[in-house]
């Protein structure tokens, strides 16, 4: 079997990258999983993407690999980026691990996404969006609140001041949202409370690993309890150091309602395989989705990885497990069972990926138009 690992390798690419520390570390995961992935005896390949994707579309379409391990999260520095690469294997009809373009697509413009939510009835906080300064006008929220890039992930554009008190502080962060990221800028209820992971794995079925919880320490005393850029990204920062995850004890009541919302949320979004929804849990003990983590971070040191050792799956397995994944959606079964041309194989599930008949149905459709109809 021949697997095929694309991420982005852009973090070189602007000068005042606001996200080059998220981008930069896509290619420890990448070798991570291509050292994981290895143990298991298959030829497996990094295939490093820039901004030349006609370039990766060449290649795919000439080395035809069994699987394709997305790890490609923006395209150019950009976030917005990140469901062309799923769109094109989509299009060449070859199985990927994670969620695909819509799914990423979904996820990416949160605003959307808190509106599809919002319409499936899954909890999140209350929020608009802000196009301008001139259209703070329009906030008409109770504070706190806090001010997001609308199409960012991994914290981006994120800090202390992101939380707002008054309309003086709300009016600096939209701007500097605005100026920095020339994007609209999402505000939303900040909730106080818990901040709580549910990690995700599967599709039919769809099981939650452990869930963990963020422990704030002495850095955020006086200050917002907010997982900042910062506290991801910069591991010498107290930000960081003073904000752990760890093991989250609730109720049996309490975690099977947070994992119920995380599931919905999941779902609503079409998302797959993989992924993390981040909640906060206020003192009143309603759930509220903040954000959905689809194709989140795979590294072996990463919250998703943890997780999935506490239930216990090594990080090999779990590699392997996602390339299965993949490999069930294109050909209806598992890639475990055995190789060769008379294996077996079961019958493709409602889940199946329909897109490898592609060529067939495209032939059949040429046949039709060359019969006159």
């Amino acid at each position: 079997m021949r697997i095929a690992i694309l991420h982005n390798r852009d973090h070189q690419l602007l000068d005042d990258d606001p996200g080059r520390e998220a981008r930069e570390d896509v290619e420890r995961v990448a070798v991570a999983l291509r050292d994981a992935l290895a143990t298991s005896k298959r030829e497996v390949d990094l295939w490093p993407v820039s901004d030349d994707l006609f370039e990766v579309g060449k290649r795919l379409r000439e080395s035809q690999p069994d699987v394709v391990v997305n790890l490609c999260e923006s395209l150019a520095a950009d976030s917005r980026g990140e469901l062309v690469v799923p769109a094109l294997l989509e299009l060449l009809g070859l199985p990927y691990t994670g969620s695909g373009s819509l799914g990423l697509t979904l996820a990416l413009h949160k605003n959307k996404a808190k509106e599809l939510l919002r319409a499936r009835g899954v909890s999140t906080p209350e929020f608009c969006v802000v196009n301008s300064v001139a259209d703070l006008v329009s906030v008409k929220m109770p504070f706190p609140l806090i001010v997001k890039p609308s199409r960012e992930d991994a914290s981006v554009g994120i800090d202390f001041d992101s939380v707002v008190y008054d309309k003086t502080a709300l009016g600096k962060a939209v701007g500097r949202i605005l100026r920095t990221f020339h994007q609209p800028a999402l505000v939303e209820r900040f909730i106080e409370g818990r901040e709580i992971y549910v990690p995700l794995l599967g599709n039919h079925p769809r099981q939650s690993l452990p869930l963990t919880e963020i422990h704030f320490g002495a850095a955020f005393e006086k200050k917002p309890n907010v997982i900042s850029y910062a506290a991801k990204w910069e591991p010498e920062s107290a930000e960081c150091i003073d904000s752990p995850s760890g093991p989250c004890s609730l109720s049996p009541e309490l975690e099977e309602r947070c994992v119920a919302t995380a599931m919905a949320a999941f779902e609503a979004l079409e998302c797959r395989d993989y992924g993390r929804v981040d909640l906060r849990l206020a003192p009143d003990g309603q759930c509220y989705v903040i954000d959905i983590n689809p194709n989140c971070d795979l590294h072996p040191h990463s919250g998703f990885a943890k997780a999935a050792s506490s239930a216990g799956i090594n990080y090999p397995d779990l590699a392997l497990h996602l390339v299965e994944l993949a490999l069930e959606r294109e050909n209806g079964n598992q890639a475990h069972r055995k190789e060769g041309p008379a294996a077996a194989r079961r019958a493709a599930g409602a889940h199946r990926n329909l897109l490898a008949a592609r060529t067939l149905m495209r032939a059949r459709a040429n046949r039709s138009r060359a019969g006159g109809n």
